[in-house]
């Protein structure tokens, strides 16, 4: 049976992401629109679902709100099989509201369920759509005195900043889309568009071509089936080892550092380093190999001024086939890779993006953090 198509769109303001709802729907007119909102309900174990159909198929519009309380993924999953079986092959932009965390909450809505029919069976996904408003993100890639909590599928997430959040949405994305012509003040719009290119190296940049946001048009690959594979491209960027790729030089003075090194850190020479490492870093994500926690992935996250340390799992062992089987094929490629007889997996890698870092400083500063009574050649 042919598939249907799923685009889905974010945008960090409501209007940002129904801008770029727009835009796909000038490509595709016959697409439907599944829009969603998402409000806590007062003993927040599941929030309310709502969604809101529209679009030109009379087998699938209706105006009236639908409304649900429980796993917004499962909720999700049953109305896009429904409109799969109204319509033989439709093409659905579902639009998530900025209370979903994307990337899990996708992994959670494509994973296989025991007696049940997988949504890949059901639909190609298309590449992921984030609209940014420039404005919003500034505001919020320096807001970290709050947290909120996100859905990611089937629960609620850890505390996050507004920092952390904005961050994580432009990593997520497959196409960043700048609907809104910079008429105001456009260096800062370029300075945004250099930042979010360098979080997301592999992500395609849309802008308007002049002041009219008519003018901009996406291109028509944004709205045809994804590489195969595209799920476990999802589950590989939660993989506590995964560091960002980022572009090379310098673009509006925002410019990133990759540092790698193969020596476990000694956590109070790391946070004396600290002040010095993050001078002038907007984002930063990667992971450690402590001495003090030997055996623990310890995920380095940082965004505006708020970093956050945390054990994620263990290191992959030779001959332990279960954990092996249990992370995704990229995590397995890495750690051939990286592959050390005596350490194993283990390494340290972090990527900082920020404003005219210096790498030379960062590096070194990082790379007198080591445990002192180790050489390069010790065991740990």
């Amino acid at each position: 049976m042919p598939k249907g198509l799923l685009s889905v769109v974010v945008g960090n303001t409501p209007d940002a992401r129904g801008a770029v709802v727009n835009h796909a729907m000038r490509l595709s007119p016959r697409a439907v629109v599944l829009a969603v909102s998402i409000q806590n309900t007062p003993d927040e174990e599941y929030p309310t679902v709502q969604r809101f159909v529209s679009g030109d198929d009379p087998r699938l519009r209706d105006t009236a709100p639908l409304s649900a309380t429980g796993d917004p993924a499962v909720i999700l999953r049953q109305d896009l099989l429904s409109l799969k079986r109204a319509a033989g092959q439709p093409h659905i932009a579902l639009a998530l509201p900025t209370e979903l965390d994307v990337l899990p909450f996708l992994v959670e809505l494509w994973r296989k369920r025991i007696g049940s029919s997988s949504l890949e069976d059901h639909y190609e996904p298309a590449p992921i759509l984030v609209g940014v408003d420039p404005e919003s993100f500034m505001a919020d890639i320096g807001c970290v005195h709050r947290t909120v909590r996100l859905w990611n599928g089937s629960a609620r997430s850890d505390p996050l900043t507004p920092a952390e959040i904005a961050a994580r949405q432009i990593e997520a994305a497959d196409a960043l889309v700048f609907p809104v012509p910079a008429t105001s003040n456009g260096h800062r719009a370029d300075g945004v568009a250099a930042l979010a290119s360098q979080l997301n190296s592999d992500a395609l940049l849309v802008r308007p071509t002049g002041l009219d946001e008519a003018e901009m048009e996406l291109p028509p690959s944004l709205i045809q089936p994804a590489a195969r594979g595209i799920g476990d491209e999802w589950r590989a960027q939660l993989e506590p080892v995964t560091v960002p790729r980022s572009r090379r030089g310098c673009d509006h003075g925002v410019n990133s550092v990759l540092w790698r090194a193969r020596r476990p850190l000694h956590p109070e020479r790391l946070a004396d380093a600290l002040g010095t490492v993050m001078c002038g870093v907007v984002r930063s994500r990667g992971h450690l190999w402590l001495c003090s926690r030997p055996d623990s992935v310890v995920t380095w996250c940082s965004a505006g001024p708020h970093l956050e340390l945390r054990e994620a799992g263990s290191w992959l062992e030779a001959g332990a086939r279960h954990a092996w089987d249990a992370v995704s094929p990229q995590r397995r490629t890495l750690a051939s890779w990286f592959w050390h007889d005596y350490y194993g997996e283990r390494r340290n890698e972090i990527t900082f993006t920020g404003i005219d870092l210096d790498a030379q400083r960062i590096r070194s500063t990082l790379a007198a953090t080591p445990d002192p009574l180790l050489s390069d050649g010790d065991p740990p």
